[in-house]
């Protein structure tokens, strides 16, 4: 018999609510425990460092610059909210250098589907990443510019929230 609330509740709840871990087709053994050890294992500073250097985000793609919060905001956020944008800016550099080299890749606009998808997947973690950011930095928000935050807002593309920062202060004031 179950105990309501007991071990056998919470485990039966988190096999209905997690999410399935399908797996695909193998790829090539030595390639699988590259990606394996890089996966878990942190790489060396200064070769992450070359490797992102080397991939700078092309002039005509603005949307893969890392923004900067604006001054107003930054200036409101807590020291803990601080250091976690900056690792999510860390994090931002890096794979805004990971997308610039899968678009290389391409030949004009041709490029293989797995690395459409794979460019369409890491550009969609660049948005998921903003959108977190901006949720983090909420709290430091007077609750009437809460919708600054909202994820649905176009990235701009050097400031967080945007060029028009007071327009759209002003805007959300008159709301």
């Amino acid at each position: 018999t179950k105990v309501v609330g007991g071990c056998e509740d919470y485990l039966d709840m988190v096999s209905r609510h997690a999410m399935p871990n399908k797996k695909g087709l193998p790829i090539h053994p030595k390639l699988a425990a590259s990606i394996n050890y890089m996966a878990t294992n942190q790489l060396q500073e200064q070769a992450i460092n070359a490797m992102a250097d080397k991939y700078m985000a092309p002039e005509n793609c603005n949307s893969l610059n890392v923004q900067a919060v604006n001054n107003p905001i930054w200036g409101n956020m807590s020291p803990s909210s601080r250091g976690q944008e900056i690792k999510l800016q860390r994090i931002l550099k890096l794979l805004t250098a990971g997308i610039t080299a899968v678009a290389r890749t391409a030949v004009g606009v041709q490029m293989p589907e797995e690395l459409q998808d794979a460019l369409a997947l890491l550009c969609n973690t660049q948005y998921e990443i903003n959108s977190f950011r901006k949720n983090i930095i909420k709290p430091a928000l007077h609750p009437k510019f809460a919708g600054l935050c909202k994820p649905g807002k176009t990235q701009p593309p050097s400031l967080l929230f945007g060029e028009d920062l007071p327009k759209q202060v002003k805007d959300l004031d008159e709301e």
